[in-house]
């Protein structure tokens, strides 16, 4: 690789790293957002907030790679034509393979890393964290209930703490179940300490009563306990068999679907997602190869610049639209899937045989900056 490609690629991979780096960030924030509920409600720590929305890093990338990589493609070398230095290499005698090549580099480097992702990273992460969220949602183990506030734990129940203690044990507590709403009762008690059993969870409360009222007769009844064990109603059966969706498949799954295995209404979701899994890597090199097109195919004259910029993100605007109609599109219909191997494959054939195209006043021009280059000169 000589110097000029060393040179670009370099300033690729940097603004590149950058870019994303910015991108994953700002989405990372936006989606973080939809867990603040589990900090507050349900005492999530911030090590296990962080844990969580890591695991979603994966499925961003995914999405902001080729993104990435079109835009600092669009940057560098709008700069390198500003700055005359593509003008100069033109006129030494590179092709427009080889002013290309840094740029496509990169992208084959961007479409294995895509492919990584896919096929291995967004499964294995989408899947546990979907494990995890299930399990914070309805393990009461990790549940944090604060003091001095009534705690909607689970439908029909509430409890109220007093205090917490550092050893875990619970100061006095109150809980109120009206889950029959024919019998409901209160439990009264002094201490307890929440438990996780193999049944489910469960309050161990000591020294307490439990009230209830009689519906017909209106009288209240009072039963004092030295101990006693509440089972809270924690779904563990269904949480074994949690329903896993198309994104947590492996592509071997994916490609081995038995119908039986899947809702009826998703089938059409989880072949889209298998065909996607394959052809998504490509869209940074198709987004790479627009945007080289468009710039290094003209003349090149800063005030084309701005036309030749807007045209190449018009482009990837209209092949961003087109990818997300034909997802929903074939979900619906199956035929209609070869349409997505033809909106990824064309943007790679068409841009880059319109990127071999010399502008016809550098076609016969005789090397512009050779005597510049000379070592004689």
């Amino acid at each position: 690789m000589n110097g000029f490609n060393k040179y670009v690629l370099g300033q690729l991979l940097v603004g590149m790293i950058f870019i994303t780096a910015g991108l994953t960030c700002v989405i990372w924030l936006m989606q973080s957002l939809r867990f603040v509920e589990m900090i507050v409600n349900r005492g999530l720590t911030t090590g296990t907030f962080i844990y969580l929305t890591i695991l979603l890093l994966p499925k961003f990338l995914s999405i902001i790679l080729p993104i990435a990589i079109f835009t600092v493609v669009i940057f560098v070398y709008s700069k390198l034509i500003t700055d005359r230095e593509l003008v100069i290499m033109r006129g030494a005698g590179l092709s427009q393979t080889a002013l290309a090549k840094p740029a496509l580099v990169l992208a084959m480097l961007v479409v294995m890393f895509g492919y990584l992702l896919n096929l291995y990273l967004l499964p294995q992460s989408f899947r546990t964290f979907r494990e995890l969220q299930w399990d914070i949602r309805y393990s009461f183990s990790h549940i944090l209930l604060q003091e001095g506030t009534f705690n909607t734990v689970s439908k029909g129940i509430t409890v109220y703490l007093r205090e917490r203690t550092k050893d875990g044990q619970l100061l006095g507590i109150l809980v109120r179940d009206q889950r029959n709403e024919n019998k409901p009762f209160t439990l009264l008690a002094e201490r307890g300490a929440l438990m996780e059993s193999k049944n489910g969870s469960r309050v161990i409360m000591f020294n307490g009563n439990r009230q209830n009222v009689d519906p017909k007769t209106r009288q209240m009844s009072i039963l004092y306990f030295d101990r006693y064990i509440f089972e809270l109603d924690t779904p563990k059966a269904v949480a074994e068999s949690r329903y896993r969706e198309a994104r947590e498949r492996t592509l071997k799954e994916l490609f081995n679907l038995n119908k039986a295995d899947v809702n009826p209404n998703d089938y059409g979701k989880f072949v889209v997602e298998r065909h996607k899994r394959l052809i998504s890597p490509f869209s940074a090199l198709g987004f790479t190869l627009v945007g080289l097109a468009c710039l290094i195919t003209g003349s090149f004259h800063r005030r084309n610049q701005s036309r030749r910029s807007a045209f190449a993100i018009t482009i990837i605007v209209c092949l961003q639209a087109a990818a997300l109609g034909l997802e929903n599109a074939c979900a619906k219909n199956l035929d209609l899937v070869p349409l997505m191997y033809v909106n990824a494959i064309l943007p790679i054939f068409g841009g880059y045989l319109f990127m071999l195209r010399t502008p016809r006043r550098w076609q016969n021009v005789p090397a512009l900056a050779m005597g510049m280059l000379s070592p004689n000169n």
